[in-house]
């Protein structure tokens, strides 16, 4: 499968963010799953992807054209597809991809695995949008949609489409069910 991860481009203040990314990327690789990600080098998202190379993996990365000649591409990737804007980015990784993950991130992240999750909502697809919830970091967020279903803007069913996994055994036990 390919496993589209969204997830910051700074390492965050806790190093055990950047612990998880590096066992999600080894887990990909070694599940025989291709990791999709914005194509950086930076932050989670280079760790993520260091790891799935570091383990044989395939690695695909969706860059914008500005990102990589400011130096922060990603050299050694399985492929490298260059885009011109934020949006084509997104809307490439989407297409490439068959379950989504959200690592702890900023705005970026949110908004593309909101995206994601919003595309699910309307029926566009049937893939995981899991939000990896490590340490309660995706909680607010948890507390904002129920507060969305109370007022009427979700449903339960709905609500039930954003996935929040604890762990990377959640997390691959969502991604395995799914698994044609």
């Amino acid at each position: 499968m390919n496993v589209v991860v969204y997830c910051g481009a700074n390492p965050g203040r806790d190093s055990r963010f950047t612990a998880i990314a590096w066992e999600l990327g080894a887990w990909i690789a070694d599940n025989g799953h291709r990791l999709v990600y914005g194509g950086s080098d930076c932050g989670l998202m280079g760790t993520l992807a260091q790891a799935a190379l570091d383990h044989g993996g395939e690695v695909i990365g969706v860059e914008p054209r500005f990102f990589i000649e400011s130096g922060i591409g990603q050299p050694a990737l399985t492929e490298l597809h260059v885009v011109d804007t934020m949006s084509e980015r997104k809307m490439m990784m989407y297409g490439l991809g068959e379950a989504f993950v959200a690592l702890p991130g900023g705005t970026g992240t949110l908004e593309e695995i909101a995206e994601v999750l919003s595309l699910a909502k309307l029926g566009k697809h049937a893939h995981p949008c899991i939000f990896y919830n490590f340490e309660g970091y995706y909680e607010p967020l948890r507390t904002l949609f129920q507060t969305m279903v109370r007022q009427g803007f979700l449903t339960e069913k709905e609500l039930k489409l954003a996935r929040f996994a604890p762990d990377l055994a959640s997390v691959s036990a969502i991604i395995e069910a799914a698994a044609p």
